[in-house]
């Protein structure tokens, strides 16, 4: 929950949709059904991490959205897991908008679950993670005057590590010397002003099969030999330093009479810090049997590392100025701002969509909130060029 001191921009939306809400940009003036009819072209375009055909039509509608709407074509950056779009307003590079187009669901969710609004929400699969959020950053680059020396990015393997985007990420960030994250926001449309960095592990267990009726002494039973790893790695976190090792998935066995020969466990870890991830990294590679004849081996890695929240200390006031009473707050999950903050590039994270349910199937976006969004990133946009 957000502190309560800290004070939302926007309550739940309650007004009717029908009522014009507007704002001037270039040439023209966009309303509040222009961002629902954006939304809904790049919502009811699937895009799962790692679909690579469908990634590249996601790529391919999103870059014509930018240019009808910035008057500006973007590149496509191809990559093996999918595109990239990479826009640039020309002049001396000053601030990255950053994104990603790739969501979590399978292929057929839309066809399941479309784009709708209902009581003021929008909801459909991406929306609020984070289609919306690249809605509100077009609109919001499209209403500068001049925008020379601002450059979005939307990346197609966000959601899955970013181990593709990561480096032309990291180029753009240096080259801009600031950058602006359009994540989801936090509770009540707060930003993020800090991040844990995060990893995930996988501990394969090895054993041995054998009968488990006729013999199940000659075998080496994984399961049991994977629960006694299983409260060893829980026993890793540390509540008081912010670190989280939560053991989450787990697989063992083939048959009901057979003793089973591997076992698999999945491990998310969350860290504040340096040391922190050491300690993990270290204590998670240092897992050995309890069982002689076991095996253990580990892999994986934090890799995304802390976001601290002096990255954000140059580009707060700026998002307080634009929206006064808007907050920022620390958050446990990882983002691509994790990777820029840790170079030491000004970062500030949860400016795209207020609402919830990230990665769920009732994922929304608050309808009302969207305009107030743009206004936010355009004021720091502003503030920065």
């Amino acid at each position: 929950m957000v502190p309560p001191d800290c004070v939302s921009d926007h309550g739940p939306a309650t007004h009717d949709l029908r009522r014009s809400v507007r704002w001037v940009y270039g040439d023209g003036v966009a309303e509040l059904d222009v961002l629902l009819s954006d939304l809904r072209l790049l919502v009811d375009v699937e895009s799962p991490s790692l679909e690579v055909e469908a990634l590249s039509k996601s790529a391919a509608v999103l870059a014509s959205l930018m240019e009808e709407r910035t008057g500006r074509r973007p590149a496509i950056v191809e990559g093996p897991v999918g595109p990239h779009v990479h826009w640039s307003g020309g002049g001396e590079p000053r601030v990255l908008v950053l994104g990603h187009h790739d969501t979590v669901f399978p292929m057929g969710t839309v066809a399941q679950r479309p784009f709708t609004v209902v009581d003021g929400r929008a909801m459909g699969p991406g929306v609020f993670d984070m289609k919306a959020g690249i809605v509100q950053a077009l609109h919001a680059v499209a209403a500068l005057d001049d925008p020379s020396g601002v450059e979005m990015l939307f990346t197609a393997d966000e959601e899955v590590g970013s181990g593709s985007s990561r480096a032309l990420l990291e180029e753009r960030a240096q080259a801009c010397g600031n950058v602006l994250v359009l994540e989801p926001s936090a509770d009540g449309g707060a930003v993020k002003t800090g991040r844990k960095g995060c990893g995930t592990f996988e501990v394969v267990v090895g054993g041995r099969a054998s009968h488990a009726g006729l013999e199940p002494e000659a075998g080496v039973n994984s399961l049991i030999e994977a629960s006694h790893q299983v409260l060893r790695i829980a026993a890793i976190g540390d509540a008081a330093a912010g670190t989280t090792v939560t053991p989450t998935v787990a697989q063992a066995g083939t048959a009901d009479n057979v003793v089973p020969a591997q076992a698999r466990i999945r491990v998310d870890c969350r860290v504040t810090s340096a040391v922190e991830t050491e300690r993990v990294e270290a204590a998670m590679a240092g897992l050995s049997p309890v069982d002689p004849e076991a095996s253990v081996t580990v892999h994986g890695a934090i890799n995304r590392p802390p976001m601290p929240e002096s990255s954000s200390a140059t580009l707060l006031p700026l998002a307080e100025a634009s929206m006064p009473g808007v907050c920022g707050v620390a958050v446990g999950g990882g983002s691509d701002g994790n990777f820029t903050a840790a170079l030491g590039i000004p970062t500030l994270d949860g400016l795209g969509a207020v609402g919830g349910g990230a990665h769920a199937d009732h994922e929304y976006v608050f309808v009302d909130t969207m305009v107030g969004r743009v206004d936010l990133v355009e004021g720091i946009l502003r503030g920065l060029l």
